[in-house]
């Protein structure tokens, strides 16, 4: 039987991590009928089934229903949603939106890169950007940094972009980026998996990343100093099979290190948005 998306969202408000929701789902899909609670809790292989239990017929559903409907979803059993994600390690069961949804049958390529950026970097990135003609849609995280400078890029050079954000969509974080998120909920796209109100806590970052790199052929990395979450997200698009383009920087500060290193362990070093749309043309 297929899971209703209020019931997904409610079996992760109770407790339930992205991982122990799909396993639920896959013992849904034999076609049995919905378990009780406490042997929802066995199959996922919750912690404490006592707890997640009680958290769950605490839930006062008159107050969830309202914070599930302010943002139009899409669950993993949708028809839209995203083949590319289906193919990655824990593909996320439910994505709230806001924009432009049609922009997940595009082409795309992520970029991510350093929170604190150099002049060089921001420029490269604008450049590279500017010279792949928007033949792609940017996707990138919405951070500070090599994020913002992606998305600037792209909507001044009259492209789309999708911003994938570690918190609830009603969430801004960092603030500085604030009008950069309501323009892009309105005229191009956001993703959350993170239900409203959702605070930007520090493991939402990682799980937003995979999300980033699978929506993608490829992606692009700016200035990632080794042991950066940029680099981790980078092996693991390579992992997942995906093409990484490595801007390369300045060997002497260590900013562009990771990115260095990626380029030794096999990705692409590119200068020009051309070196990517000649490596991608055989892909899209």
């Amino acid at each position: 039987m297929t899971m209703e998306k209020f019931e997904i969202f409610k079996l992760k408000v109770a407790g339930l991590s992205n991982e122990q929701v799909l396993r639920v789902l896959h013992y849904c899909r034999k076609d049995e009928p919905l378990p009780g609670l406490e042997e929802i809790a066995r199959i996922a292989g919750s912690r404490s089934i006592i707890h997640f239990v009680d958290k769950y017929r605490q839930l006062d559903d008159d107050r969830l229903h309202k914070d599930f409907e302010r943002f139009p979803s899409l669950s993993i059993f949708d028809p839209e949603y995203p083949e590319e994600l289906l193919q990655i390690y824990n593909p996320p069961v439910l994505l709230f939106y806001q924009g432009d949804l049609e922009l997940l049958t595009k082409p795309k390529i992520a970029v991510v890169g350093a929170r604190e950026t150099t002049r060089e970097g921001v420029r490269s990135v604008e450049k590279i950007i500017k010279e792949l003609g928007n033949e792609l849609v940017i996707v990138s995280g919405l951070a500070k940094g090599i994020d913002a400078t992606a998305h600037y890029a792209s909507i001044r050079n009259g492209g789309k972009t999708i911003g994938v954000i570690g918190t609830g969509l009603d969430v801004f974080y960092p603030k500085s980026n604030q009008r950069l998120q309501a323009h892009m909920g309105e005229h191009h796209l956001i993703l959350s998996e993170y239900g409203p109100g959702q605070a930007p806590l520090k493991f939402h970052f990682p799980e937003r990343n995979r999300i980033i790199a699978g929506l993608c052929q490829a992606v692009i990395v700016a200035e990632a100093r080794l042991r950066s979450g940029s680099l981790i997200t980078c092996e693991r698009a390579m992992e997942e099979g995906r093409d990484v383009f490595a801007i390369p920087g300045n060997i002497l500060d260590g900013k562009s290190a990771g990115c260095h290193h990626l380029i030794q362990e096999g990705a692409k070093l590119v200068t020009s948005g051309q070196d990517i749309l000649d490596e991608l043309k055989y892909k899209l």
